[in-house]
């Protein structure tokens, strides 16, 4: 409700003595005039600006007679004074303005500004006036003052001798005695008979007392703590005619404060508390409503420290109370007792040091106008002057501290026509949350959400929601200042109200009123000065689609009137639509087409509004539609909190006669103090058929009597929305109950639209506790906003010791944060508790698309949770079984419960695994429904409950279907998650997993050693260099740790084997694609297991089912031959030239550069590598273009592999945008050399689009490359097909001839080509030009095979093995070099280059083996 916001100020008091500190203020009815006293003078301060007026100084002779000054209260029309002094004495002194046009102040303003020009009343608005104080009476009272209290036209007085005087304004007391208190009874109530008990004994007195105009009596504390109130029982004000009730409860009360609006009497207690008294009507007994005390839990060290409660006042608008004790510190409560601010605790009370603070002591206080400040006269004590020497330190002096407040617009206007947006109202500028139009009208459209960070309390369960991200998104406000032409003569702002779309806000301040559009960000104001200070806006005002509703009164004629102003047209009464009202309107609010205001007469009244459009201008209409007298109901009119129209009542719409007639409004909800009453329309007399009656001349149903809802209402929301989805939501009342929390009064529908049970109510009153003040309803979203106070400490600025007692150093900064939280999980625990367990399904299904609905569930399962396993005594119903099978209803069940487990501490497991079941059960569960990472947290659960032998056969059988679905990231903590459990480390859960760890590059760096050693050192590598027993490259720290113990030596071959057959499955059902990508990702050896499999499992059976799985698999077209090509010479070669010219255009000349390159460590390269694994490959081209040592980025693919290269650079080209310019005009040259003909055009584009995607291809050529090491030339020779690259099926030969290769082998692959050139024949022609130029190759095969007449034992070809092994390389170079342009002496070069390219295709080809996207290019 109330916030404080900023620091507060000082006033600069002038100087003296300090007896001649301030000690007393009191401001006057109308809170513009405050009077300040110290022990003998009286100041007059005036509120805005906050100025000195008048000081009446008393002379030091009569000062001795009369004592010190010690209290001070205003006369109701703020021209006289009363004092009261210590000895006695009563002073009246006289205001009176000083003659002429004189002002203590004026406003100075530059020649021609606006604000010169005749305004009326410019004066008296702008200027703090002139006055003079006078005393013009004495009274002598002949004992000591301890109460003084203004009622109506009289003063009344309590002095300490027990007698209470009744006295004229004019200082007379008329010739009326005064009543002693002993002679006026008191009783527990007012039923009782007649004679109550009296005040037996002599010293009573009354120590405070305060008058309640609604209650027509006085809240009274006696000197021995016993507090009562005094009410005369007839008009006339005489001992005989008084009579007292009661509590027998409060024994140390010691002062007293009354809320007329809600008949509230708080009186503050010894102990610390304060005790909030109403009165029964029917009995006249005093009842308690509530208690303001604080509470351990929050406030540990102070909570009953605090001394006795020192003041209480209440707020202007009677919607908060202000509390401080004797220890110091204010507190700030709502009406019925949610706390809102207290300094005793935080950065109020510490320093950023974690030292404590002297809390702020406070002697006086009293709020001024509308409740935006609050004047303190602040006792730093008179006891630090004398402990401290330095007279320098001006805070320990008692001064005027002005603390300042937000408020929300509820507080003043409650019936804001929009109920979802927050509106706060400061002294000069506005705080809203506004949402965009689209949002507000469809706020369910909300995407993912986020815990909202910061201070708030409730971090553990606020939910901020993207959807809704203009309602909610994140902290800040936004600010609107007030125009300040409005508030120069229009200040203080009463009232604002937003628009439903929370793009429009109108406020009202003195006169007048004025409007702001978010859109334009411009005010409107009245142009006619005069119309606008001639209206008063009595009752509030509320926006109806595009036009303000008001209800004002004329001053000119004198009349009350209910005006409508469009927003669109200039602000003029020409322009306004006025009706006459017969009383003043107190409250006013708006429902669909319908205005309902509540009148000063006690009667409420509906009209229609409907939009008239006449010629040019557009108005609305207003007609009175209904008339309803709440005298018998209503004691007096300001009691009434708030009046709304809802569509809600005690039928829910299918027992009606007529369902249509549930949409229209149905009843007035009407808080009568804080009891919210309902009358709905009486609908048991003969109904009217809609279609029969015109429209306009509607009888509208009466209402019926009112029926009481509920008690302690502050708040009411309900909306006009209806969602059929939502009904749950949509057809509830919420109701902020104050220190009760929350009510919503709930629907209850019957399922499937059956019959309800005669026996079942129709709605549910449920009660729900929240940790934030609510201030709006988000009705679909199932959210509450509201605000909250946050401080900011800056004494960190403030070291040295002088500025120690700054304000700025010993109060904290305060700002106001949004805040929500979410409800749901309270409602459906309170109607599972009461066995209403289908509606809480209902409500839950409507509620299932929210983005926290997942976080709903595991709240409530958490608090039960908590609440039933920690309690000391046995439950006799426990709710948690309940709550369990609740949660099985939703496809979350299994998250909730193992993310709830993981929550909580281990000692509940047991207590919750109790009700939703056996961990293992629900482990095998998620890996049925193919939910591995929930399995994965299962499994983390089993280990702690479970002995390893049974988590290991859980994880293994997680590992294996992990490893089946590629789910890369669980695989690797699962083989860590293995190993700790071998060795022991099983009290060290896995991780859950992270974005990305190192241990995804391992497995690389073993092959880029090799490739790059192959091409560089091939004689020197030692033998055994590859035989290594590294299985997997998890960083694993230095490898003799590694292998120091059996059981993790047995743990590694365990996890092996796995692998092992993992891959064998793959390769076995031709998965190439999942083999590179499980190879990548796990760091698994390829190269040494294939040579391990190279004659069982990596044997190539079908040649041409493989062929076709990996045409499939890369996504790479099958050739096609196009009939305007059979004749192209390209088919004999003849035209070769071209893509070896192309290339070696292209990559010759780059590779030669790069050998300059070659020195770089491998280390940086891995690392380069690693830190490309995130974006896509396009991204990675044009990223890393410029850097030199990631160049080879774009290197062409092997440059000794014949015409296929001039396509791999083409589209290499074609996708990175640093090489463009420069290389392309190389290609440009020589393509002008060569004169080529249209159909050879052709051929080139037909070969580019019969290439599959980039990334494919590069794939493809380090998988190439792994066979090709492993000896697995059968899976060689069918890629070799795939990328129809001759110059791969050369190299195979020449590996064939040259070393001594399994004939097993050397049939299988012969027969394997012999089916895939019948295939080609039968089924894929585009394959038999590649099959005719390589026939050559095949004949000499099958001579090879012939000449073999006994198999050797085949060893694999390592580096270090074979010394001869740079020959079949030079050889190869040489046989390529005939087809192809590439001179000798690049050989080196080029084949050096060519592992390094295949580094880089590695490091290309990973990415896409992470995600499984392609972009295909093609040109």
């Amino acid at each position: 409700m109330y916030f404080l916001s900023g620091w507060p100020k000082r006033l600069l008091c002038p100087l003296g003595s300090p007896a001649e500190a301030p000690l007393h203020v009191q401001s006057d009815p109308q809170r513009t005039f405050f009077a300040v006293l110290a022990a003998a003078r009286l100041s007059i301060w005036y509120s805005r600006p906050s100025v000195l007026i008048v000081t009446y100084k008393e002379p030091a002779k009569s000062s001795s007679q009369f004592g010190s000054y010690k209290q001070a209260e205003w006369k109701p029309d703020s021209t006289v004074i009363a004092v009261s002094t210590a000895n006695g004495y009563i002073l009246f002194f006289h205001i009176t303005t000083t003659r002429g046009d004189k002002y203590l102040y004026e406003p100075v303003y530059p020649k021609g500004s606006p604000q010169m020009k005749g305004t009326p009343h410019f004066k008296e608005e702008q200027c703090a006036p002139a006055l003079t104080l006078e005393m013009r009476k004495i009274l002598d009272l002949q004992a000591p003052i301890t109460s003084l209290q203004s009622v109506l036209e009289d003063l009344l007085v309590a002095t300490s001798d027990g007698l209470l005087h009744l006295i004229h304004w004019e200082g007379m007391t008329n010739g009326r005695k005064a009543i002693n208190l002993c002679t006026v009874p008191f009783s527990v109530d007012l039923q009782s008979s007649r004679a109550g008990s009296f005040l037996g004994f002599a010293d009573v007195h009354i120590r405070d007392m305060e008058y309640c105009a609604t209650l027509d009596g006085f809240a009274v504390v006696f000197n021995d703590g016993k507090v009562g109130f005094i009410t005369p029982v007839s008009s006339r004000f005489t001992a005989e005619h008084l009579h007292g009730v009661w509590p027998q409860d409060v024994v140390d009360g010691t002062c007293v404060a009354v809320n007329n609006k809600y008949r509230l009497m708080a009186f503050g207690c010894a102990s610390g508390s304060v005790q909030v008294y109403t009165i029964d009507n029917t009995t006249g007994a005093m009842l308690l409503s509530h208690r303001l005390e604080l509470t351990a839990k929050q406030y540990p060290d102070i909570w009953n420290k605090t001394g006795a409660v020192k003041l209480v006042r209440w707020s202007p608008d009677n919607s908060v109370v202000i509390v401080t004790w004797e220890y110091g510190g204010l507190s700030l409560w709502s009406v019925f007792g949610a706390q809102l601010i207290c300094t005793l605790g935080g950065d109020f009370a510490y320093r950023s040091d974690g030292t404590k603070k002297d809390p702020l002591k406070i002697n006086s206080m009293s709020w001024g106008a509308e409740g935006y400040h609050l004047w303190v006269i602040s006792g730093f004590g008179s006891q630090n002057t004398e402990i401290e020497p330095e007279p320098k330190s001006i805070v320990k002096e008692p001064g005027i501290l002005l603390f300042q407040f937000i408020k929300s617009a509820l507080t003043v206007n409650p019936c804001m026509s929009n109920q979802e947006q927050v509106l706060l109202q400061g002294e000069d500028r506005l705080y809203l949350n506004c949402g965009e139009a689209s949002q507000t009208q469809n706020p369910s459209s909300s995407a993912h959400s986020k815990p909202s960070r910061g201070k708030s309390l409730f971090a553990d369960d606020g939910f901020e929601s993207q959807g809704l991200s203009t309602l909610l998104g994140h902290r800040h406000w936004h600010v609107v200042q007030i125009s300040s032409t409005y508030l120069e003569s229009n200040w203080p702002i009463r009232f604002s109200a937003i628009d439903k779309l929370g793009q429009n806000i109108a406020v009202v301040g003195k006169f007048g009123f004025a409007h702001y559009s978010l859109l334009t960000k411009k005010w409107k104001l009245f142009g006619n000065i005069t119309q606008e200070q001639n209206m008063i806006v009595t009752g509030g005002l509320a926006w109806w689609n595009d036009f303000i509703v008001i209800a004002c009164y004329n001053i000119s004629d004198r009349q009350e009137e209910l005006r409508v102003y469009l927003r669109t047209s200039n602000l003029d009464n020409a322009f306004a639509h006025v009706t006459k009202a017969q009383a003043e309107t107190l409250l006013l609010s708006v429902f669909r087409d319908m205005v309902i205001v509540f009148r000063a007469d006690c009667s409420i009244c509906l009209y229609s509004i409907e939009r008239k459009s006449e010629g040019p201008n557009t108005t609305a209409s207003i007609q009175v539609l209904q008339e309803v007298s709440m005298s018998r109901y209503i004691p007096h009119p300001f009691l009434v909190v708030s009046v709304t129209l809802t569509s809600v009542s005690t039928e829910n719409g299918i027992t009606l006669k007529m369902p249509q007639q549930a949409r229209d409004a149905e009843s007035i909800m009407l808080n009568l103090a804080g009891q919210l009453i309902m009358m709905q329309r009486d609908r048991s007399g003969p109904q009217i058929r809609e279609k029969d009656s015109n429209p306009n001349q509607r009888k509208l149903l009466p209402f019926c009597p009112p029926v009481v809802l509920a008690q302690s209402v502050e708040n009411v929301w309900t909306t006009c929305r209806a969602n059929k989805k939502k009904r749950h939501l949509l057809e509830a009342l919420w109701l902020s109950c104050g220190g009760a929390g929350m009510k919503v009064w709930l629907p209850l529908f019957p399922r499937d639209h059956r019959k309800p049970h005669s026996f079942l109510s129709q709605r549910i009153m449920l009660p729900f506790h929240i940790n934030i003040y609510p201030l709006a309803v988000l009705f679909e979203d199932a959210l509450v906003l509201g605000a909250v106070n946050d401080t900011l400490l800056y004494d960190s600025l403030y070291a040295r010791n002088s500025a120690r007692e700054q304000l700025e150093v010993l109060f904290p900064f305060c700002v106001v944060e949004r805040t929500s939280q979410i409800y749901l999980h309270h409602i459906l625990r309170q109607l599972l508790v009461r066995n209403l367990g289908e509606q809480a399904l209902l409500l839950a299904q409507s509620c299932s698309t929210l983005p926290y609905f997942p976080h709903v569930l595991e709240l409530m399962l958490h608090e039960v949770l908590e609440e039933e396993a920690t309690s000391r005594e046995p439950i006799p119903d426990p709710l948690l079984p309940t709550v369990a099978k609740f949660i099985t209803e939703f496809p979350l069940f299994l998250q909730t419960v193992v993310h709830c487990a993981r929550k909580t501490e281990y000692a509940l497991w047991n207590y919750l695994f109790a009700a939703v079941g056996n961990p293992k059960d629900l482990f095998e569960e998620c890996l049925m429904a193919q939910d591995l990472d929930t399995a994965a947290s299962y499994l983390i659960i089993l280990q702690n409950m479970e002995v390893p032998a049974v988590s290991r056969q859980h994880a293994t059988l997680l590992f294996n279907t992990a490893l089946e679905q590629g789910k890369w990231d669980l695989c690797r903590h699962m083989i860590r998650f293995l190993k700790a459990i071998g060795s022991g480390e099983s009290e060290t859960p896995p991780s859950t997993p992270t974005a990305q760890e190192p241990s995804s590059g391992g497995g690389f760096e073993f092959f880029r050693n090799r490739s790059i050693s192959l091409s560089q050192a091939a004689e020197n590598t030692p033998a055994g260099k590859f035989s290594l027993q590294k299985t997997l490259s998890m960083p694993s720290g230095a490898p003799g740790k590694r292998w120091s113990k059996d059981s993790d030596c047995a743990e590694n071959m365990y996890i092996d084997m796995m692998l092992w057959r993992h891959a064998r499955r793959l390769l076995e059902e031709v998965r190439l694609k999942d083999l590179g990508c499980f190879a990548a990702q796990l760091g698994f050896e390829l190269i040494s297991w294939l040579c391990k499999e190279r004659a069982r499992a990596a044997r190539v059976d079908n040649f041409v089912i493989a062929l076709k799985r990996l045409h499939k698999d890369f996504l790479w077209p099958l050739p096609i031959i196009p009939a305007s090509c059979l004749s192209s010479p390209f088919k004999n070669g003849k035209f070769r030239t071209v893509g070896e010219q192309l290339l070696k255009s292209q990559s010759a000349d780059p590779f030669l550069n790069l050998e300059i390159d070659a020195g770089i460590s491998n280390v940086q390269r891995s690392r380069a590598w690693l830190s490309n694994i995130g974006p896509t490959h396009h991204e990675i081209d044009t990223a890393t273009s410029h850097g030199p040592q990631m160049q080879d980025a774009f290197l062409s693919p092997l440059s000794n592999k014949g015409d296929e290269c001039s396509i791999g650079s083409a589209t290499d080209l074609t996708e990175s945008s640093s090489m463009v310019d420069g290389d392309w005009t190389v290609v440009d040259e020589n393509f002008s050399t060569l004169s080529l003909t249209q159909s050879e055009l052709e051929h080139i584009s037909m070969e580019l689009a019969s290439k599959g995607p980039h990334k494919s291809q590069v794939q493809l050529r380090y998988l190439l490359h792994i066979f090709m090491e492993a000896g697995c030339l059968d899976w060689c020779i069918v890629i070799g097909l795939i990328l129809r690259e001759s110059s791969v099926i050369n190299q195979i030969l020449v590996i064939m001839q040259t070393t001594e290769v399994d004939g097993e082998m050397l049939q299988n692959i012969k027969t394997g080509l012999h089916a895939v050139d019948r295939w080609a024949s039968a089924d894929c022609p585009g394959y038999k030009p590649f099959l005719n130029i390589i026939k050559p190759q095949l004949q000499k095969l099958s001579e090879i095979t012939e000449e073999q007449v006994q198999p050797e034992a085949f060893q694999p070809i390592t580096v270090g093995k074979s010394p001869e092994q740079t020959s079949p390389r030079a050889e190869e170079s040489r046989g390529s070099s005939g087809h192809g342009s590439v001179p000798q002496g690049e050989v080196g070069g080029s084949s050096m280059v060519a592992r390094k390219e295949d580094d880089t295709a590695r490091a290309e080809e990973e990415e896409p083996f992470q995600d499984g996207t392609y972009d295909c290019c093609v040109s």
